[in-house]
């Protein structure tokens, strides 16, 4: 296998940036190939996910194919994960959906990154036990999934950032069992339910819409796209976008954070305004350490960074976003191109 090219964004960031940014990751990553938060945080399935499709792209494959077997090795029997663990030892023993349904996404971008079919094969039970987890709490009336399981059942509650996340994840999952000679057609009749959902059904949902997640996490996902998201993406705008700094986390605090800007900007390239895209990349830069680290945010009141951590999640978003802006790997479209809902 051959390494692709490193991303570039001209005048914001070239190939030699993102794979410090990539390297900045790969510094955290533990001997059993997990990837904290930051050295000696903790990890927690998702955004270990989302950190090892940033060394894919960023050319580390050996560090993030360790990733991806931290995952396999520390699946549940029911295909689930714990939600958090710390250097090896679990702290938190619920399991949380969407953290479970995003390896269906990090599996196909190693997949369609690196052309190596044998790992994609080797990681498919794993990927099919979760995915199956989480179709088991397909519970919702609507077919919207519910966020959480404990030993005393399930939360009996849907989130629509995690859920529109899910919807993106079984779209990967779906065109993954295809790709692995194992077509999976039940999952795509639970992600049309879980779409319908999205789109239709808002009360379906705790009301989180202080968040900016819950804002663009549906276009991002998939699930709406086109004149729907060109007019959502607009009511919210001056709610959420700090113009030159980034966009908030919560509306009502003076607080840009990076991933959620990048996050962003994915959403908007994916739905074809790859303009205002880039001018958000751009402007999360003061964000970046010289190291290729990034700050999780900044209170822009006092210009403060807070909280005072770099985070590999921040790192990751902001490299995922670079590849797609650029057009670099082969993958640069794995939220752009979702199967069509």
């Amino acid at each position: 296998m051959t390494h692709a090219e490193l991303p570039a964004v001209p005048g914001v960031l070239s190939g030699p940036d993102i794979r410090r940014s990539g390297e900045s990751i790969a510094a955290t990553q533990e001997p059993d190939g997990a990837l904290p938060w930051f050295t000696g945080g903790h990890t927690d399935p998702w955004d270990h996910i989302e950190s090892a499709m940033a060394l894919t792209v960023a050319g580390l494959w050996d560090e993030a194919r360790d990733a991806y077997i931290w995952s396999a090795k520390t699946q549940r029997d029911d295909g689930s994960w714990p939600m958090q663990f710390r250097q090896g030892v679990i702290e938190n023993h619920d399991a949380d959906t969407n953290f479970c349904a995003y390896l269906a996404t990090g599996v196909l971008h190693f997949l369609t990154v690196t052309g190596d079919s044998g790992f994609a094969a080797e990681m498919w039970p794993t990927v099919r036990a979760s995915v199956e987890f989480v179709l088991g709490l397909q519970q919702g009336e609507h077919g919207e999934i519910h966020w959480s399981a404990s030993e005393s059942g399930s939360s009996g509650e849907a989130l629509l950032t995690g859920c529109s996340s899910i919807f993106h994840s079984l779209g990967c999952a779906v065109t993954l069992a295809e790709r692995l000679g194992d077509p999976r057609p039940d999952w795509a009749a639970a992600r049309r339910r879980l779409g319908s959902a999205l789109r239709d059904h808002p009360e379906a949902f705790l009301d989180k819409n202080r968040y900016s997640m819950d804002w663009y996490y549906p276009i991002l996902g998939g699930a709406v796209r086109g004149r729907q998201a060109r007019d959502r993406i607009r009511r919210h705008w001056d709610e959420f976008v700090v113009p030159g700094m980034g966009i908030r986390c919560v509306s009502d605090a003076p607080w840009v954070t990076g991933a959620e800007t990048c996050e962003l900007v994915l959403a908007l390239d994916a739905d074809g305004d790859t303009t205002t895209a880039a001018t958000l990349f751009t402007e999360m830069q003061h964000l970046r350490e010289s190291d290729g680290s990034y700050w999780t945010g900044m209170v822009f009141t006092d210009g403060k960074r807070w909280p005072e951590e770099r985070t590999t999640w921040t790192a990751a978003a902001v490299i995922l976003a670079a590849d797609a802006l650029s057009r670099t790997t082969a993958a640069n479209g794995i939220f752009r191109d979702a199967l069509p809902h």
